[in-house]
């Protein structure tokens, strides 16, 4: 059964989140599934919504290239010298 929500309330849920409240905490408060509040903020941005746990991952995963890529370059820059 698909629930109906009124555009009042699709609008505030979306005011706060663009405001910086947490995603899951309006879903836990509106009674909405947070899937749905990101897909509400997917279409009113025409942009990807990125949750802060993706964002966190992808954050790791850079710093860890980054430190590859360090690794990598001191490698060479020794290896040239002798």
């Amino acid at each position: 059964m698909i629930k109906r929500i009124a555009k009042e309330i699709k609008d505030e849920v979306l005011a706060k989140a663009k405001a910086g409240e947490k995603v899951r905490s309006l879903a836990d408060q509106y009674g909405i599934s947070d899937r749905t509040i990101y897909g509400w903020l997917r279409q009113n941005t025409g942009e990807e919504v990125v949750s802060v746990l993706k964002y966190n991952k992808l954050k790791r995963e850079n710093e860890e290239l980054k430190r590859l890529v360090g690794e990598l370059t001191l490698g060479m820059t020794i290896g040239k010298k002798n």
